[in-house]
């Protein structure tokens, strides 16, 4: 019962996913974060079903990527998206350590973030216009699974900048070992996964998603003294577009070498 508690947990905060409703306790999701990646598993599903009737329909590469770029936004209701948002103003002002957390906590978007979102919109989507073969498309897909595990790793290990807020909401009643183990053993699957559909484009995807995780620690700890429910967000929003831009860089590698 613990377990299901802690999975329903996982999906009212991180999804748009309807499950029941639970009463808002520590023990209630003390598991919750273990279940993070299976959220992203959902959203690989049904992309790579997108693609599969995009294929079959012959649907054109900018609909089927303004498509692919919706459903994550769709499933999670943009929860992550808005802390790629409030990270991005905070970086932008330049202001210390303090200044910026207050910048992230303030409930209005600033030019930046717009500026920001809009070219990372537009980039996905031409991304996803441009490749063809299946196997990047579940190389993408496992994407999305490997950027919640290292996402709840970092919430699990990594200095929070803050006592409170909605990641500690999660992370301060977690048994941690047990979701560092289940975490770990996600990503590993996960980039394995990507590794044995293609040794190129999943090598090069998995060096983007970890190059994503050091420079997370770095800026998060620069810029604001740790992590946050909205750094969290922000991570997980770049790394995924790593991982797509990655995949997509190794195909081409392929297919310029096949010729």
């Amino acid at each position: 019962m613990k377990l299901l508690k802690s999975l329903a947990s996982a999906f009212l905060m991180y999804s748009r996913i309807p499950m029941p409703q639970i009463a808002w306790k520590e023990e209630n999701r003390r598991y919750a974060l273990c279940f993070f990646p299976l959220i992203g598993m959902i959203i690989g599903i049904l992309l790579l079903l997108w693609l599969s009737l995009s294929n079959w329909l012959h649907i054109g590469g900018f609909l089927k990527g303004v498509g692919s770029v919706l459903i994550p936004l769709l499933v999670t209701g943009g929860i992550h998206m808005d802390g790629f948002c409030d990270v991005t103003d905070a970086k932008a002002s330049y202001a210390d350590q303090k200044k910026k957390l207050e910048i992230m906590c303030d409930p209005h978007t600033g030019s930046f973030a717009i500026l920001y979102l809009c070219g990372y919109l537009l980039l996905q989507t031409a991304l996803f216009s441009e490749f063809s073969h299946s196997h990047t498309a579940i190389i993408v897909a496992w994407g999305y699974v490997l950027s919640r595990a290292l996402s709840g790793i970092a919430a699990v290990t990594l200095k929070s900048a803050k006592n409170e807020g909605t990641l500690q909401n999660f992370v301060r009643p977690a048994h941690k070992k047990i979701t560092i183990m289940v975490l770990v053993c996600t990503a590993a699957l996960s980039g394995g996964s990507m590794l044995i559909i293609s040794f190129l484009s999943g090598g090069l995807a998995l060096l983007g998603a970890a190059g994503c995780f050091l420079y997370y620690k770095k800026s998060s700890y620069q810029d604001f003294g740790g992590i946050t429910g909205d750094t969290a967000g922000w991570f997980l929003q770049i790394c995924e577009i790593a991982v797509l831009l990655f995949a997509v860089v190794g195909e081409k590698i392929m297919e310029v070498t096949a010729l």
